[in-house]
């Protein structure tokens, strides 16, 4: 079985040349992924809120009733 330990070796070797890493080249790997993919996801559930939140807001200004007929108005809280 000379030949299967050839083809062994063969196999061998190119596994060797797949796990050498090449210190010239950066990549962001798995980590780098996955903070992206929370931080997109992060901005979409932001967007969703933030929708939601402008659905709500009346853009219309409410009439000033001032029962005293000064003509300043007042702040409105609430």
């Amino acid at each position: 079985m000379p030949d299967m330990s050839a083809s062994a070796s063969l196999a061998m070797t190119h596994l060797v040349t797949l796990a050498e890493l090449d210190e010239d080249k950066v990549t962001p790997g798995v980590l780098g992924f996955v903070v992206f993919a929370v931080m997109a996801l992060a901005v979409w559930g932001l967007m969703k809120s933030m929708n939601r939140h402008m659905g709500k807001v009346d853009f219309k200004e409410a009439a000033e009733q001032d029962a005293s007929g000064s003509g300043e108005a007042k702040p409105q809280r609430g």
